[in-house]
């Protein structure tokens, strides 16, 4: 049976990465994989993660197993730090949240639920999006649609295009936007281009389907929130995919939620019942140790001090880095949308041609795209990097 199969090409990313520790110069540099870095290249666990992994070692007295909606106490902290406190969307009983394998889980459960809930659903998608978008939402049998998001020109969003394409979508299609830290571009909607989005969703009976990965590390927890949480009070239904690898650090603990609103607490109920049987048809059980984590740090206001303090300070470096790389780049052209973009990644615009001889001539790994992780830069690399890039352009 397996000798009809053909190899697949690798990842990009992972062909990337692969290559990359091929490298022996000790002053090769990574700004490929997307995972925050500190000042010593380090993926750091966060202080509040130590602590709160410690007391639940000292405390977790089973192993069994947590249910296919996962933590009670993890779903509804994740509902209040997505939506906030006061949200009248969980007073009402119309909000659900369920933990995930991580945000990639997240995102195919909620895949496979909009399939159960109509067969023919179409998604539209930004261009650019996340890679995984697509294999995850084509895999679950959605159809795809595009609308243009970047001005590849500018590299800032092209909202007139978006809003223009958006008009083609039909009462029942879903909209896939970004929350925040836009992955691959970094060019974020203003909060007045999330009240113009939103009008066209209701106006034309749309879904929203948020993608809420990087919450905390564009502009802070709240700020982050914003656009997502007035379309959440001004739409009837809405699914949010959530990922906790970036704003606690828990990459491989594959920690994510998935939550639903719907237009009444019986239409939730219902609705939840039913996306909790795809659960179970395909993972079962979620993972609990990353959730559990969190969970510790958000209900415990010590630990949860601690850890907006230290995100907080993952912000401000990534904001730092990204206004320093822009003033480093400035004498070859105008970078000043790394300054105004958010998040951990950035497009530079240059050639593929120049983004290999970056990597052949000066050991600096980027996609062929020309996309940075900006988090991947420190005081050190960074006169490095920019040094590298003024001498192939």
């Amino acid at each position: 049976m397996f000798e009809a199969l053909t190899q697949l090409p690798q990842d990009p990313i992972l062909q990337l990465m692969q290559m990359f520790r091929a490298d022996t110069r000790p002053d090769k540099v990574d700004l490929g994989v997307g995972v925050y870095k500190d000042d010593s290249g380090n993926t750091p666990i966060m202080a509040a993660v130590h602590e709160a992994e410690r007391r639940l070692l000292e405390s977790e007295i089973t192993k069994s197993y947590v249910g296919p909606a996962g933590s009670a106490g993890f779903n509804e902290s994740m509902a209040r730090l997505i939506l906030g406190d006061g949200s009248s969307r969980i007073r009402d009983g119309r909000t659900s949240v369920i933990q995930t394998p991580g945000g990639c889980g997240a995102l195919r459960m909620a895949a496979e639920f909009l399939r159960l809930c109509q067969p023919d659903t179409t998604v539209w998608v930004s261009t650019p999006t996340w890679a995984n978008h697509m294999p995850l939402l084509d895999g679950a049998g959605l159809n795809i649609r595009e609308y243009p998001y970047l001005n590849r020109e500018t590299l800032t969003v092209d909202f007139s295009a978006m809003l223009d394409t958006l008009e083609g979508a039909r009462a029942g299609d879903v909209v896939l936007l970004h929350g925040c830290c836009h992955n691959p571009s970094g060019a974020d909607l203003t909060f007045d281009q999330w009240q113009a989005v939103t009008q066209l969703i209701q106006r034309k009976g749309l879904l929203p389907f948020v993608d809420m990965a990087y919450q905390g590390l564009g502009e802070g927890l709240e700020e982050d929130a914003a656009g997502l949480r007035y379309l959440a009070g001004q739409v009837p239904e809405m699914v949010v995919a959530a990922s906790c690898s970036k704003n606690f650090g828990l990459y491989r603990e594959r920690t994510g939620a998935l939550m639903l609103i719907s237009a009444t607490g019986a239409t939730n109920t219902a609705a939840t019942s039913q996306l909790l049987s795809v659960v179970r048809s395909h993972y079962s059980m979620p993972p609990a140790h990353g959730a559990a984590v969190v969970e510790s740090i958000l209900g415990d206001d010590v630990l949860r001090a601690e850890w907006q303090l230290e995100l907080g300070g993952m912000c401000e470096r990534i904001l730092g880095l990204r206004h320093a790389f822009s003033d480093a780049l400035a004498p070859v052209g105008d970078f000043g949308f790394i300054a105004r973009q958010r998040g951990m990644f950035s497009f530079l615009g240059i050639t593929p041609e120049q983004v290999r001889r970056l990597r052949e001539e000066h050991g600096i790994y980027m996609l062929e795209s020309s996309r940075v992780n900006v988090a991947g830069l420190n005081d050190r690399v960074l006169p490095q990097v920019a040094s590298a890039i003024r001498s192939v352009m």
